[in-house]
């Protein structure tokens, strides 16, 4: 399994390829219509997770505010 946000870049673009199929219509089409909402509903998580741990490194970082702390449950992993 891969897991970078490149990794989903690619997933999406083969996605946005498979709905360009011009020869799909009818039931496959609604089909990976529905595909195409799940995977954009899953991407988008993982989009803002992703956007959730950049902004607690850039927390982590502030090396201006001595008092910066990072929520636990953001701590570890980064």
């Amino acid at each position: 399994m891969r897991n970078t946000l490149g990794d989903l870049n690619n997933h999406l673009f083969a996605q946005l390829e498979r709905l360009s199929e011009e020869e799909l219509n009818g039931e496959k089409l609604a089909d990976e219509i529905n595909r195409a909402k799940a995977v954009t509903s899953v991407a988008s998580q993982i989009i803002a997770n992703g956007s959730l741990v950049l902004e607690a490194r850039r927390l982590a970082d502030d090396r201006m505010n001595a008092d910066t702390k990072i929520p636990k449950m953001l701590e570890g992993g980064i």
